[in-house]
């Protein structure tokens, strides 16, 4: 069996319409099946001329707050989440259309588009799967906050959030996952993105996360959580952390093998890890497999819940 080696991309066109974070308005996407080796492509669809831009690190404009990308000339912006879910469910291959400036945000989380590309199928294609193999740690930042990409064999992620709010302090900061398609979809897609609320009125006072509500965030104030029912598992704070680097991660262009630590690090210094990777040769190698059986054991797994 030779599955699990092969790049894959969607079976189907799916549509769906979520609100912007920062618009506050409607926002359609439509995922579509790539060719092979096209990789993940954006387009917006609400603009005068065909802009597409790939999703590579090297395209990315922004990092405050979410993860954008450019053509150069407009910028599709918070694709972090839809790209954590391209790479938990080892999608190589779409094209996105967005009739916006960003994403929808769906519930905050990954699970809506996990649940898109479930609908969709995913299907493989008769091209061998590319991985990006990291053969020499490689570190960004300093003892504040950092974010490292280890060799490993298979794919595996620890953050450590280490706030001192008194409502973060109350929950687990540290999360260490073993990856694969199944526990990405039940222990990392679910997990929100979460704010402050002093945070929340600053934006909206400056136009800003018009979008924003509980049904799309975890809100948190001097001391409590405002969502009805909390956290929906007890370390969800670093678990979206978590969710949020798998998708900038995915920026690199391949599957990662390796084993990726952060420390208080956010997209910013996630970026800057996926370039000083790109920019050492040494640190790296891309490498297809020739079968199932030598597949890292991360992606051995994921094989078999798409098969």
């Amino acid at each position: 069996m030779q599955r699990s080696a092969q790049q894959h991309t969607l079976k189907n066109c799916i549509r769906a319409t979520g609100i912007g974070l920062h618009t506050g308005t409607q926002i359609n996407i439509v995922l579509r099946p790539g060719p092979v080796d096209s990789g993940i492509v954006f387009r917006r669809t609400d603009l005068d001329y065909d802009h597409r831009v790939a999703a590579s690190a090297m395209n990315v404009c922004g990092t405050a707050m979410a993860t954008s990308l450019t053509d150069g000339a407009n910028a599709i912006s918070t694709v972090e989440h839809l790209m954590s879910a391209f790479a938990g469910l080892g999608i190589d291959n779409a094209e996105i259309e967005v009739d916006a400036g960003e994403l929808p945000i769906m519930d905050g989380s990954a699970a809506a588009f996990v649940f898109l590309i479930q609908s969709a199928g995913v299907v493989a294609q008769s091209a061998a799967k590319k991985f990006l193999v990291i053969r020499e740690t490689v570190r960004v930042g300093g003892e504040d906050s950092y974010a490292e990409l280890q060799p490993y064999d298979g794919f595996a992620l620890k953050y450590t959030l280490d706030y001192e709010h008194p409502v973060v302090a109350l929950h687990d900061q540290t999360v260490e996952i073993d990856f694969s398609s199944t526990s990405f979809v039940k222990e990392i897609s679910r997990a929100r993105t979460f704010g402050f609320l002093a945070d929340y009125e600053r934006l909206k006072s400056h136009n800003l996360a018009r979008g924003g509500s509980l049904s799309n965030a975890v809100v948190i104030d001097d001391t409590r959580i405002l969502n009805e029912g909390g956290l929906r598992v007890q370390d969800e704070f670093a678990k979206h952390k978590l969710l949020d680097a798998v998708g900038d991660l995915y920026l690199i262009g391949f599957s990662v093998v390796g084993r990726f630590c952060g420390y208080r690090s956010g997209h910013t210094l996630n970026n800057a890890l996926v370039k000083k990777v790109l920019a050492t040769p040494s640190s790296f190698d891309v490498v297809c497999y020739e079968s199932d059986c030598v597949v890292p054991h991360s992606y051995q797994r994921q094989a078999s819940l798409l098969a």
